[in-house]
């Protein structure tokens, strides 16, 4: 029997994405009175880790984070001006490299 090449490895889970929506309302459930982010969790089939993460963003977002905690905006911005400077990093050495390879050419 052939085996697929995109099989994941025994015993180990597909990773599931959440919509900010869905998140959200997940933290709302964990504020209600006698709602705990476990029990949550245990309730819609999350990691409580994933849960009190959410929570703990949802506080930062809404001005309760300390100092040094990004918001997920903040987040999201600095994720983005990470794969641009690496996108200009690679541009430059590519320069680099022609520019020398260049140089190279002119002196033979």
């Amino acid at each position: 029997m052939a085996s697929k090449m995109s099989e994941e490895p025994k015993g180990r889970k597909r990773r599931r994405s959440f919509t900010k929506e869905y998140k959200a309302q997940v933290v709302v459930l964990c504020g209600q009175e006698g709602r705990t982010p476990h029990s949550v969790a245990r309730e819609l089939g999350l990691t409580p880790t994933a849960v009190r993460a959410w929570v703990q963003q949802a506080k930062v977002d809404g001005g309760g984070g300390g100092t040094g905690t990004l918001t997920t905006q903040e987040r999201e911005e600095l994720s983005q001006l990470r794969r641009e400077v690496r996108t200009l990093r690679q541009e430059r050495d590519i320069l680099r490299k022609a520019t020398a390879f260049f140089a190279k050419e002119g002196t033979s």
